[in-house]
């Protein structure tokens, strides 16, 4: 069994909100599987949900680059240590090197990337900035119909959208919505069957808590999953910019339909290890 540290209950307690005991128990039980604590904390406390985890830290830039005709584009993430590095022109250029690369040889396997001649680049660029860069992961979507994209303001989110009929401002709205709801398909009939049976367990599990009748238990959990999908799914969404319209009404009054999208976001799902300032200056003072 792995061995359960602090840190680790402190992660569970932060991404749960339950109490310690809790939290260590959980870990125990799940020989140290984060993931797998969640999930029964989920089934055995009705937590509806726990925060992601919190230790994401790297930083960088998302770019993206559109054909002239519309037809093609690419995005890419590149990270760097810093938002200050981030904001650093010589890193800035990199990101649009690579972007053009993509765009310009269809290559997304990062490491087929780099081999093509950008590993000098970002190893020249290393060395410059005094920062650790790496190019993690790289999209190209064509379509006849179109492709949009947007970009946040910060450049660290930004998302592309492929679509038939419609108008350039539906495309571009639609990319942005991408951006700020962060849906994970396009409909929900394109929800994962493994992903809709690990929530219907969860649910089950919570559900049978109430002590209803197993018939009423039932239709608690379809109305959970009903519920689920309709906040994953794109077309089900509300409209950003008008909560009262569904995207899929918005989508039908332009006679469009989305093909599919790709949303990106700095350092979403990195890791990076914590250290405990106070605990590391007590071991270089040999307390």
């Amino acid at each position: 069994m792995s061995q359960i540290s602090a840190s680790m209950v402190k992660e569970l307690r932060e991404r749960t909100g339950l109490g310690m005991m809790d939290c260590k128990k959980a870990l125990t039980e799940c020989g140290g599987d984060m993931e797998k604590a969640i999930e029964n904390l989920r089934k055995s406390s009705g937590l509806k949900a726990a925060k992601k985890a919190g230790r994401v830290a790297s930083d960088g830039l998302v770019r993206i680059r559109v054909s002239d005709d519309g037809k093609k584009a690419v995005l890419v993430e590149v990270n760097c240590e810093t938002d200050f590095a981030a904001r650093d022109s010589h890193f800035i250029g990199f990101v649009e090197l690579v972007t053009d690369s993509v765009f310009e040889n269809g290559v997304t396997d990062v490491a087929a990337l780099m081999a093509s001649g950008l590993e000098a680049d970002r190893e020249a660029l290393v060395q410059k900035i005094g920062e650790n860069i790496s190019v993690r992961r790289a999209e190209v979507i064509t379509s006849a119909g179109g492709v949009y994209g947007y970009t946040h303001t910060d450049n660290k989110k930004a998302a592309l959208v492929a679509m038939s009929g419609g108008d350039p401002d539906l495309g571009r709205d639609l990319a942005m919505h991408v951006v700020a709801s962060s849906p994970q398909v396009v409909s929900a009939e394109d929800t994962p069957k493994e992903l809709i049976d690990k929530e219907r367990e969860i649910y089950s599990a919570q559900a049978a808590e109430s002590g209803k009748p197993a018939d009423i238990v039932e239709k608690m959990v379809d109305g959970r999953i009903k519920k689920f999908l309709s906040e994953i799914s794109l077309l089900d969404q509300p409209f950003v910019k008008d909560p009262d319209t569904k995207v899929s009404a918005l989508v039908k009054a332009k006679s469009a339909s989305v093909e599919q999208f790709v949303r990106y976001e700095v350092g979403e799902g990195i890791e990076v290890p914590t250290e405990d300032f106070a605990e590391e200056v007590r071991k270089q003072l040999g307390q």
